[in-house]
């Protein structure tokens, strides 16, 4: 039996992400696998690459032949295991600032806030409709209703 390893696609649709396998060479790219020994994101930013070296290095001993793109990622895998292991932040776009408010709200807001004892204290003016005189309330009276 000539087994080979190779990527089977597991993603959905537009979305691509791969399982690395070890597969009977004569079957379809998504058969039945011998066994799964890692997986394959190229998506993400950087690409997601987790391979089971030890058990790929196992399958390549009883003679299984990697695919150039396994070859690859594995050689991949290697030169990040040998760098020093830097954490970096996923590049995603975030929203660092609150979306600015609209010019009629930033007029009310830039508005001077008054002080309730100054409102008790001054008398306020009220008119009631054309060619009359304006009334004078001392907000500190109770307003009587009109029947």
């Amino acid at each position: 039996m000539a087994v080979r390893i190779r990527l089977t696609r597991v993603g959905a649709t537009k979305r691509p992400s791969y399982r690395v396998i070890a597969i009977d060479k004569r079957r379809s790219r998504d058969g039945r696998a011998l066994e799964i020994l890692g997986f394959y994101d190229p998506l993400t930013e950087p690409a997601t690459v987790n391979l089971e070296t030890e058990r790929i290095n196992a399958w390549i001993g009883k003679g299984a032949q990697p695919s150039q793109t396994v070859a690859k990622l594995m050689r991949q895998a290697d030169r990040a295991a040998q760098q020093p292991v830097e954490v970096e932040k996923p590049k995603r776009p975030t929203r660092t600032t609150k979306p600015k408010a609209s010019s009629s709200k930033a007029k009310l807001d830039s508005k001077p806030a008054t002080n309730p004892a100054d409102e008790t204290a001054a008398p306020s003016t009220t008119t009631t409709g054309e060619g009359e005189a304006p009334k004078t309330t001392d907000a500190a009276e109770p307003q009587k209703a009109e029947a």
